[in-house]
């Protein structure tokens, strides 16, 4: 198996704060790797240290063999995109505008804008149905519909691997449905994606590869079916459960328990 992005050791840190030490890990090259694990956990953290915001203090963060720090700027954007828990984009600008500055990592003094440019981001703003409102304002539109333009943006920037930091928030249950089954088709045609989720069924349905976080530490890593167990979910979020077969993909489906002292049904 081979491995284009990882991590050799980090110390990550937020301020003064030590978010993870010595932490290890390889994104299989094909993958569709889920991240979970309870509130402040590191997720975000290490999602930002394997995209090169986050400098670790201490090991190094590969790309293609290469200390991440090492490379320019644009030469990480051409290999690696990233979509932010909390993007900001400049006031006053249209969905298409933004969804086209996913093309500037392709773009140089020598050669700006082209047809192949026109086609990525035409390409992304029909896969995550925000074409018709490309003349639109971002200011103007629902968090779910800005949520939507800023997947675009990241998709026009067509790289083979794609790390998406909680993608399905402010979307509703078709939204989140039809970006995750995007994303599943885009891992099809090969390329890598790392994506942070917090609803564990959704994680265990589409991963391929799924990696669990408590307290900045891997607690297991693997295919889901292999390491999601009632002990896992007991031992990374506090909470009680039963896994069962997912009746329409298989996958294991976590029904809680309650927690603790919790009445079910509830009067």
């Amino acid at each position: 198996m081979t491995h284009r992005l990882s991590a050799d050791a980090v110390t990550l840190r937020r301020d003064t704060r030590t978010i993870s030490q010595n932490l290890s890990l390889a994104v299989p090259d094909g993958s569709f790797t889920v991240i979970v694990g309870p509130n402040a956990c590191g997720k975000s953290t290490l999602l930002a240290a394997l995209s090169r915001l986050l400098a670790p203090t201490k090991g190094r963060v590969l790309l293609d063999g290469k200390d991440i720090r090492t490379l320019p700027a644009k030469e990480v954007a051409r290999r690696l995109g990233l979509l932010p828990q909390s993007a900001i984009a400049p006031d006053g600008i249209t969905v298409a505008d933004l969804v086209a500055r996913g093309r500037y990592p392709h773009q140089s003094f020598l050669m700006q804008w082209s047809p192949a440019d026109e086609q990525a981001v035409a390409r992304a703003m029909q896969a995550t149905r925000v074409a018709e409102l490309a003349g639109r304002l971002l200011d103007e539109l629902s968090g779910g519909q800005r949520q939507r333009v800023w997947i675009a943006m990241a998709l026009a920037q067509e790289t083979p691997i794609l790390l998406l930091d909680e993608p399905t928030t402010y979307l509703d249950i078709v939204h989140q449905i039809e970006l995750l089954e995007l994303l599943a088709e885009l891992n099809r045609q090969g390329r890598t994606i790392v994506a942070v989720l917090h609803d564990l069924n959704q994680a265990c349905r589409y991963a391929s590869h799924l990696i669990a976080l408590r307290e900045g530490t891997i607690v297991a890593q693997g295919k889901p079916a292999a390491i999601f167990t009632e002990q896992l979910v007991e031992q990374v979020f506090g909470l009680a459960s039963i896994i069962i077969a997912d009746p329409v993909s298989g996958t294991p489906l976590v029904v809680p328990r309650g927690l603790p002292g919790s009445v079910w049904p509830p009067r």
